[in-house]
């Protein structure tokens, strides 16, 4: 191959033969130099022998390099073959290096914050929506107006850790933290800690986080010498108070609230589970409800189950069915200005119970309704959950089969008589599902509506 020294103005003539992908043009002084010139590029390249072997390396584009640090390089390379070193390796090894130093960097200024925002992205298409929505309170920094009254939303319980770096993360940090946090709102700090734990946890399995928090820093031991012991929550119904709670229930302005309430305690369903509901999981013509349920891993049972459509559920069922498909008016009053309502893009909406100022079109927390029923019966410390207990608990005074009323309720069969060798079908629950429902209305002084008096004549036929 002929060889020339290389110049400037020749380098700027060279141009590419036509119908050739590339060609070379040697250098006369040192021999392992040369241009090669692609299409619309010219660089530097270094070729040699390494054990018999042909190598070739580029050195960089003739824009970026002059000739003489393109020689010095290439004769810097020609020395490492001469010593039995790959350029290549030696170039990859530097590379890696460039990336573990970059990393380091980013390892020792990366925020909790930052990594808290990794975590939520990367994990929460396989959580449900109230644990990302936990996710998401915990670490909300607040200081928002906030929708109702006057004031601002106050910093969630993980607030406090985020703008710290992760490498400031250790136990006395944390044990300085929970102690603050358990004074005012133990509750909410056993779960953020719980929270925070996964996420150390998933930091360990990501090369980016991997080793920046000690494993102390998150030991169970921490919240069990901090948090005050869990008491077992007791808020139930008493028989006597029926009456009382019902009367409060029934009282509540919004109808869907009213019904989603008196669904809770007769079904004995988990909140989220019912609020969940959509017109296609309820079977007024087979008189069942499909409830989703919890996942297998967190003690609930697998996927779906299906439970009895009882006769006053189902009058309240039915009167949500027509306000859901019944259009609404043609004007409305807002601020004393009348305005038309857009008829023509409405539809029926798919959720039993309808919200129309969550986002996500469906009842989400009652709680605040609830407790003002609950107070005009003079009802203390009785929560939504309370009335999945309070279901259980009534269901004792007729009787019922515990595995009946486990089933129900969505609970996995705890012994080996109930996994494998009862199987209830919805007909036998629909029997026991209505007497439950009957013998709590009787209770609470309600007479069923004509409807309900029908539907139950059909399921004792």
């Amino acid at each position: 191959m002929a060889r020339t020294k290389l110049t400037a103005g020749r380098i700027a003539s060279l141009t590419l033969p036509e119908g050739a992908k590339q060609d070379f043009l040697w250098d006369a002084d040192v021999t392992q130099l040369a241009v090669r010139i692609t299409a619309g590029t010219k660089s530097y390249v270094f070729q040699s022998r390494l054990d018999s072997l042909s190598l070739r390396l580029t050195i960089g584009k003739t824009t970026d390099w002059t000739i003489d640090a393109a020689r010095k390089e290439a004769r810097r390379l020609q020395m490492l073959v001469d010593q039995g070193t790959d350029p290549r390796e030696q170039k990859a090894a530097q590379r890696e290096n460039n990336a573990a130093k970059r990393l380091e960097a980013v390892r020792k200024t990366v925020t909790v914050a930052e990594a808290w925002q990794a975590y939520v992205d990367a994990r929460c298409s396989k959580w449900s929506i109230r644990h990302h929505t936990d996710h998401e309170d915990v670490a909300d920094p607040g200081g928002r107006p906030v929708k109702r009254g006057k004031g601002v939303t106050s910093p969630g319980v993980l607030a406090s850790l985020m703008p710290l770096k992760l490498s400031q993360i250790d136990s006395s940090r944390v044990k300085g933290w929970l102690a603050k946090e358990a004074t005012h709102r133990p509750t909410r700090a056993k779960l953020a800690f719980s929270l925070f734990r996964a996420f150390i946890n998933w930091c360990e399995s990501i090369d980016e986080y991997k080793g920046i928090v000690k494993p102390e820093a998150i030991y169970n031991r921490i919240a069990k010498d901090i948090l005050p012991k869990r008491g077992v929550k007791s808020d139930c119904l008493q028989r006597e108070q029926l009456k009382a709670w019902f009367d409060g229930v029934r009282a509540i302005s919004s109808p869907t609230i009213s019904a989603y309430l008196q669904i809770l305690l007769l079904t004995g369903a988990r909140r989220d589970s019912l609020a969940a509901l959509t017109w296609a999981d309820v079977d007024f013509r087979w008189n069942t409800i499909n409830i989703r349920d919890k996942e297998e891993s967190k003690g609930g049972v697998d996927g779906t189950r299906l439970i009895p459509l009882t006769p006053y559920v189902a009058t309240l069922l039915q009167d949500l069915k027509r306000r859901n498909e019944t259009p609404p008016p043609r004007h409305r009053i807002l601020h004393g200005k009348k305005i038309e309502n857009d008829l023509a893009n409405w539809k029926p909406s798919n959720w039993v119970f309808v919200s129309k100022t969550a986002a996500s079109g469906r009842l989400e927390d009652p709680t605040r309704q609830h407790y003002k029923a609950c107070s005009a019966a003079a009802i203390e410390g009785l929560t939504l959950h309370g009335l999945r207990r309070s279901f259980s608990t009534l269901s004792e005074w007729i009787e019922c089969p515990t595995g009946v009323v486990a089933q129900i309720m969505g609970h996995k069969p705890s012994a080996t008589a109930e996994r494998h060798y009862k199987v209830r079908p919805i007909d036998l629950l629909r029997k026991w599902h209505t007497t439950i429902e009957a013998w709590i209305l009787e209770q609470a002084g309600i007479k069923l509506p004509k409807l309900a008096r029908k539907l139950k004549a059909v399921d004792n036929s």
